[in-house]
């Protein structure tokens, strides 16, 4: 599924920021524009992570649907 693999390269790209920050502030650097660089991945990581969640809740609800016509 398309949100699955978006979601693998946002964590990608999450995880590339952090280290970055990281390697910011053990070099002192007072960039804060590095720090906030990790929300840009975080937002829709955040968004396509609830979708993922709440996928397989969403998918039973119709088969219990299904089931009770039968």
């Amino acid at each position: 599924m398309w949100v699955r693999q978006i979601h693998r390269w946002l964590s990608i790209a999450f995880t590339l920021a952090v280290i970055a920050n990281i390697v910011a502030m053990t070099m002192q650097l007072d960039a804060a524009w590095i720090g906030f660089l990790a929300l840009v991945p975080l937002i829709p990581l955040l968004a396509t992570g609830l979708y993922l969640f709440a996928l397989p809740y969403l998918g039973r609800r119709g088969d219990a649907h299904s089931e009770a016509r039968s």
